[in-house]
Order: C-alpha cells, then structure tokens, then sequence
C-alpha cells in the first residue's frame, strides 16, 4: 500500500502576515497584532476560547507594550510582521499549547479537557498543530504553548468509551434546548456515533486567514489518505466519516427578531462569526442550534447589542469539497 502522506509534516508556508483582516467580529473590536515572531504566543488572544493574555507582547495602539528593545516601542500601528509558518503532526510536547487553545473549549463545564487533549495528540495521521517555522524542536525546558492553531477530526464511535467523550456528548445533549433537534443529535451521537467525527478547529487571533484553507485542506487529505493508508480495516473505517459535528462561537444580536437587512451595517447583523469557516458550515450545516454560555467572554463596546454564544452544528461530509472551494474563494477576496 502506497502511503502518500508526508511524514513529520514539516509542511513550510510563505511569509504571511500575523494579523487577519477579514473577520467583521475582530475588524470591529479593532484588534491589531504587532507581536513579534519571538514573543510568546501565550500573550494573544484566543478566537474561539476568548482568552487574553498579557505577558510579553507589544499592542500597537494599545495603552500597554513590551519594553524588551527600543525598536518595538517604535512599531506603528497597522504594521506588518512577517513569519514563517510550518505544519506539523501533534506530538505530547504540544499538550499545553494544545489544552490553552481548548480551554474554554465546552464552556464551564468540569470535564476531562486533558484526557481530550490526549486523544487529539495521540491521533497523529489525522490532525494538524500550526507553529512559527523552526519551533517544533522544543527543549524539554521551553515553550510547550508555542502553538497558533489546531485541527482534528475524532471519531464518536471509536472514543465513545473514553470519559472526555461521554462527557462532551453529555454536554452536547444538556445545552440543546430544541426538543425536535435534540432527538437527531441524540440519533447521531448514539446510533450513528461511529459515522461522525467531531471536527476540533482552534486557532489564536493572530493566526493568519491565509493559513485557514491550507489548513482544512491538509485535514480532510489527512482523511482521505487515512481511508485508504491505515493499518487495519478497523482504523480505516474510523475515518468514513458521513457527517462532521462542530463546536464554535458566535456573536448573536440581542435584538435579531428585530433586525433590518436594509441597513447595510456590519453591526446590524444577526450574527458576527468569528471564524470566516463558521459561517460557510453554518449555511450548509444540516442542522445546528445555539446555546447561552456560562463564562464571561469579551464583548467589546462596539458589539454591545450583541451576545456571545455557543453554536453547535452538524455537516454533511458530501458538502465538503463544496466548502473547501467556498472557503479559498471567501478568504482570496479578504
């Protein structure tokens, strides 16, 4: 059997640019990355997670900056940093980076994050850590959260018995308060567990969009190639999935009922997706709902008619290849 898929992955990506500017939700907090491609990742902010943290980072046109050298005091706003982006397979050094990205991950909910965590590094045909070129090789004494993005896809069946499984089915049936949707979702979590995969996507705010299509593109090839490369029948099949289920954060107008298409503004819509992707599932999602949180997220001034919200969706793998054209053609108009 040919095995096509690149080992260690060290997939190389061209100088790209720290800042995404097609996201409305993050064009309108006016959120701008000027960190330098030596400081922490632990100091952005995370997208999906909403986490903030302050270490060592400089903020063009915050009220805080890194004082390290001269030079980045002088960085003027909208400026652009280049760096070099790599691919690469999970591995257990990626744990903590991996877990901070998932933190927030089910909301509040106690649950078995690091057992999760686990079965995402532990899978390591099918998923991706997104790291700055040349940082994969880290000491035992260095920066395990060094990491701007992650993707995977799990399948329910084959780690319905681990505890961090049953725990997120769990969650997902509690937060569903349609009663009509709740009865598919419980059809697909149970009956048909072993045809869907839960597609995990987290990334930082300053991971670039030019990275998003490579990046759902080197998943579902890792899918495909699984399929046909694993071992056993048993690991092959794992990977046919039929439908995707999909965990993400929204912003939702408080006053969506009362919207008015007419206005044209990007702060009259219904819902601001943080995720450009979210959007494109959320049209072809078979079905999806919404769910309150629980947490605290940042909601900036300008977004203050709207809520942050769960949303959970549900896709058709035949919708796929259609998504992953949309999704170059969205992001190429960025």
């Amino acid at each position: 059997m040919v095995q096509r898929r690149r080992s260690a992955k060290r997939r190389h990506l061209p100088n790209l640019r720290l800042f995404s500017s097609f996201s409305r939700a993050l064009h309108l907090t006016r959120l701008t990355s000027a960190a330098r491609a030596r400081v922490s990742k632990n100091s952005l902010a995370s997208n999906a997670a909403g986490l903030k943290h302050t270490a060592k980072i400089k903020r063009v046109g915050s009220s805080f900056s890194s004082d390290d050298n001269d030079e980045e005091e002088h960085l003027q706003e909208g400026a652009i940093v280049q760096a070099d982006f790599g691919f690469f397979d999970p591995k257990p050094g990626d744990f903590h980076g991996v877990k901070l990205l998932l933190q927030n991950y089910l909301d509040e909910k106690p649950w078995d994050l690091s057992g999760f965590v686990d079965l995402i590094l532990g899978q390591t045909t099918v998923g991706t850590v997104v790291k700055l070129d040349g940082n994969d090789e880290v000491e035992e004494d260095g920066d395990e959260e060094d990491l701007y993005a992650v993707i995977s896809a799990l399948n329910f069946g084959r780690y319905g018995g681990h505890q961090c499984i049953g725990e997120l089915k769990e969650f997902l049936v509690g937060v569903c308060g349609d009663e009509s949707v709740k009865t598919k979702l419980k059809v697909l979590l149970e009956q048909q567990a072993s045809d869907v995969g839960l597609l995990v996507s987290q990334r930082f705010v300053n991971c670039p969009h030019q990275l998003v299509p490579p990046l759902y593109d080197a998943l579902f090839d890792e899918v495909s190639w699984a399929i046909e490369d694993e071992p056993t029948k048993e690991l092959r099949d794992s990977f046919c999935f039929k439908f995707y289920l999909l965990i993400t954060r929204i912003y939702e107008n408080k006053h969506a009922n009362q919207y008015n298409a007419t206005t044209g503004n990007d702060s009259d819509e219904p819902i601001i997706y943080l995720k450009a992707e979210d959007e494109l599932f959320h049209e072809m999602s078979s079905f999806s709902y919404t769910f309150h949180l629980h947490s605290s997220p940042f909601v900036p001034h300008e977004l203050k008619s709207y809520r942050a919200m769960g949303l959970v969706m549900v896709i058709n793998a035949s919708v796929i290849p259609n998504f992953r054209e949309k999704l170059k053609s969205l992001l190429a108009e960025s």
